[in-house]
């Protein structure tokens, strides 16, 4: 775990470092789990956005975007569920003085158990080769039996007293297991609590005069009670979605892991509706799309995994997670949702608005059933991050850092540099970088010796770095240089722009 926690000290320290993201309100010592993201943060935030808003609406013709106000009628939470059954099981330890959640505790434990699972079956692959079957060994090993219905054991009773709302239920199921406190080491439980993560906010000048809102704990419900909006004016059939990206607010008491969980945080979520009966047709379809879509950076395959609810929201019929392996082990990255019609039902009783879909091939009306897709921004942001900081030993014994972010999300896509500040190699390096900044983002680096140029632009993550020399004022060729291979390559200044664009831009990388 140490080791974990030291990886993930080393990517917030460079992220600070190279202006990708600050502490928020750091010369008032800070806000707890708030930040801003720098001049280099942002870019790679917009690129993230872009990936997945072009995936998701320009790639398909029946699924708009829209961006909904934070704000909403109070009521919309009413109707939702978020007022009455928003909350999070909550336990404090006595002696660390220090406050969980009950389920991710138990959750934390069962990922300890598979972990033990996992070395069984990298001790068989030793033993046996090329020999090995893992799925014979997984069914008939009886290390991975025994642990395998541990699992199964914990996770029926921690579904049957999460979903009967048995709270002494879940206290005693951590008691029972022996978890003990990350910090203390103790197992000095309190009960298990309820809480409510909206925030709560008043609408209006004069207290008292006004009314009571909320901060949205979700971007969901700004696409639902517009759906009829959205239906009518784009003549969109079923099956057809709505995207959105978007802040949400949740108070979280937990909030911490650098930027995995805040209180102010950005999602990218798409709602697709569909006819009723073949909301689990388009559940897998969502399903395998959506892992095809993070596996498409190439940050690794082994560092994606689907994970099934134990315990479903009060809307769902079906959910997963496609989890992540962070510094801190495999956690959310994405939701995947049947919602069924749970809220357009909710909002269609609530308002008085009738929230149904004309469907002409079956002539006649129904409410849609919903495949959602959630994905939290900060988390992608951090996921990009984590996956691509390396520090490489060289050949000639010297390290180096480098952020190897896939090219069309890298933050700038080129660096000119002039290999001296005289004869007119600034002059020329700047004409090169005038005509290119039209088709990508570039920075101009002219101080320090190339070397450490290079060095800081592998460390940003930028793809390519372009040297202008002596001989480029007497052939206009210059040197690229590719920040994964570190390989340079004379080139003329006119077969710039293509040989860039092949590999950094968003067009080339979604075709």
């Amino acid at each position: 775990m140490a080791k974990n926690e030291d990886n993930l000290k080393d990517i917030v320290s460079h992220a600070k470092e190279y202006g990708f993201i600050f502490p928020s309100s750091e010369i008032y010592d800070g806000l707890s789990a708030t930040y801003d993201y720098g001049q280099m943060g942002v870019e790679l935030k917009n690129n993230i956005k872009e990936y997945w808003w072009k995936s998701m609406v320009q790639l398909h013709e029946n699924i708009v975007g829209i961006d909904a106000a934070i704000f909403m009628h109070p009521d919309t939470w009413k109707a939702s569920g978020h007022v009455d059954a928003f909350n999070d099981p909550l336990i404090d330890n006595k002696d660390s003085k220090k406050r969980y959640r009950a389920d991710v505790l138990i959750e934390e434990h069962i990922e300890k158990i598979q972990q033990k699972i996992d070395k069984e079956v990298k001790k068989g692959e030793k033993r046996f080769g090329e020999n090995f079957d893992k799925e014979q060994f997984l069914a008939t090993n009886p290390n991975v039996l025994r642990n395998k219905k541990k699992i199964e054991d914990i996770e029926k009773r921690m579904k049957e007293t999460l979903d009967a709302g048995d709270l002494e239920g879940v206290y005693n199921l951590i008691m029972d297991l022996g978890i003990a406190c990350p910090v203390s080491g103790s197992k000095n439980w309190t009960e298990v609590r309820q809480f409510n993560l909206m925030f709560a906010t008043e609408l209006g000048s004069v207290s008292g005069e006004s009314a009571k809102i909320y901060l949205r704990p979700e971007t969901a419900q700004g696409i639902f009670v517009n759906f009829l909006n959205v239906q009518k004016t784009s003549r969109l059939k079923v099956p057809f979605g709505i995207a959105q990206i978007g802040k949400a607010f949740r108070n979280e008491i937990i909030a911490r892991q650098f930027i995995f969980r805040m209180r102010e945080f950005e999602q990218m979520e798409m709602q697709f509706f569909v006819r009723p009966g073949e909301e689990m047709k388009w559940y897998e379809h969502w399903k395998e799309k959506r892992i095809k879509w993070h596996k498409k950076l190439g940050l690794g395959e082994d560092l994606y995994r689907f994970h099934d609810h134990i315990k479903l929201a009060h809307y769902a019929n079906a959910a997963c997670d496609i989890e992540f392996k962070f510094p801190m082990g495999f956690k959310e990255l994405e939701g995947i949702h049947s919602r069924t019609d749970f809220d357009l039902k909710q909002h269609e009783k609530l308002s008085g608005k009738k929230l149904q879909y004309f469907d002409s091939e079956l002539n006649k009306n129904y409410t849609p059933y919903v495949i959602e897709t959630s994905i939290g921004l900060d988390r992608m942001f951090l996921a990009v991050l984590s996956a691509s900081l390396k520090t490489e030993t060289l050949e000639n014994g010297t390290q180096r850092t480098v952020l190897s972010i896939p090219p069309a999300l890298a933050p700038y896509k080129v660096a000119v540099m002039p290999l001296t500040k005289k004869d007119g190699l600034p002059e020329k390096a700047r004409e090169i970088m005038n005509d290119l900044k039209y088709a990508f983002n570039c920075q101009y680096d002219e101080k320090d010796s190339p070397g450490k140029r290079y060095r800081r632009q592998d460390a940003i993550g930028t793809p390519y770095s372009v040297m202008v020399d002596h001989q480029t004022l007497e052939d206009n060729t210059v040197t690229i240089r590719d920040r994964d291979t570190m390989q340079q390559e004379r080139i003329k200044i006119e077969n710039l722009k293509e040989m860039i664009s092949k590999k950094v831009s968003m067009e080339e990388f979604l075709k």
